[in-house]
Formats: C-alpha cells, structure tokens, sequence
C-alpha cells in the first residue's frame, strides 16, 4: 500500500506458532509481525490511539542498547 506519505507491504506469513500479518514500511525497513489476537486488538482502539503513534512519524528513536 502507498500514499503521498509512506509505503508499506503487507503480508500474510507462516511461522511454527501458526500463522502472523506482517507489516512492512518500505521506506524505512521497520516491521512488526501480528498474530491474530493483536489483529483484533487493533479494532478494539479508538483513532486517538493511532493519531498518538504520529508523535514519532519515523519510530522510536534508537536506545542505547540498539544496533
């Protein structure tokens, strides 16, 4: 999926604890991987939540203790 703003990939994925929605920013190389209790999670939140996570466009800042 693209917009004037991001581009990210989704996919559905396999793993041995069963099956994951992995999203993948393009631009960046962040990606998060969801099992489908997370999945529903998401539609449990309400559009707050999601404007807080543009606090940080880019995604936390590296920590000391990242690569």
């Amino acid at each position: 999926m693209v917009n004037e703003f991001t581009a990210v990939r989704i996919s559905k994925i396999s793993t041995r604890n069963g099956h994951r929605v992995e999203i993948r920013s393009l631009r960046l190389g962040h990606h998060v991987r969801l099992d489908p209790l997370a999945l529903e999670s998401i539609s449990w939140q309400t559009p707050d939540v999601f404007s807080r996570f543009l606090d940080q466009p880019f995604g936390p800042e590296p920590g000391p203790s990242s690569p």
